[in-house]
């Protein structure tokens, strides 16, 4: 799966989905989606030009998650985060899929800026990603801007209860932020400890470095994950 903070399509859907493409997930889950002016129809150009269906695209929040032809989507769910008064409304969405029959939860979310208002965000949406798995069973994924490093107190939050990863798996790049000179560490993808990860980091050897400086201000994230029994998995997700 992929995650990917798109910057308001500033750089073109274009340019997004030939990273999208270049990387061929199974699931794309987008921070930062247009959310303003014409944005149903530049999220519905998105979705044509990546080829990929919207399982969730809400304008609260700008987040959207898509996923390849032939997945199947059981429910989704799309909360709206603690309100701060002059800040940005932050939501969280959620899709639970059937990949061959195993179910998987995919959530996606964007923290703020601000540390007090991103630190309960943090542990607001792994409340809510977990009574959503109460409500349907299956192992998770939550692909989050976290908007700090992994030193700071909302990322450790996030790894209190879930595995980071592109620490534990690091494969291609690391840091996601900016760009153009890429140094710091904050886009991640946290799984469940039932979620076999392979592989995650920034896929610098698959796509043209063109279009990863063209595209967003943000880096993706691609992981490589497996659902199913035994210590390999048995069904690809997201990869």
């Amino acid at each position: 799966m992929l995650s990917y903070n798109v910057d308001g399509l500033r750089g073109g859907a274009d340019a997004v989905a030939r990273v999208v493409g270049a990387c061929a997930p199974d699931v794309v889950c987008l921070q930062e989606v247009p959310d303003l002016l014409r944005w149903q129809s530049r999220r519905r150009r998105l979705d044509r030009s990546v080829g990929m269906v919207p399982a969730i695209s809400r304008r609260t929040g700008g987040l959207a998650v898509l996923y390849r032809p032939g997945l199947e989507v059981h429910r989704v769910g799309h909360r709206v985060l603690r309100r701060y008064p002059g800040l940005r409304v932050r939501t969280l969405s959620m899709v639970a899929l059937q990949v061959e029959g195993v179910p998987l939860l995919i959530a996606c979310t964007r923290l703020d800026q601000h540390p007090g208002a991103r630190l309960h965000h943090a542990g607001e949406a792994v409340d809510r990603l977990a009574a959503f798995a109460a409500e349907n069973p299956g192992p998770f994924v939550l692909a989050a801007d976290v908007a700090c490093r992994p030193e700071d107190t909302a990322w450790r939050l996030l790894t209190a209860g879930l595995r980071d990863a592109a620490a534990e798996h690091p494969w291609g790049g690391s840091a996601t932020f900016p760009a153009h000179a890429p140094s710091h560490r904050v886009d991640g993808v946290f799984a469940s400890g039932d979620v076999l990860v392979r592989r995650a980091g920034v896929p610098v050897d698959l796509v043209d470095p063109a279009d990863l400086a063209a595209a967003s201000d943000h880096l993706p994230v691609l992981a490589d994950i497996a659902l199913g029994d035994g210590p390999e998995g048995r069904r690809p997700a997201g990869g």
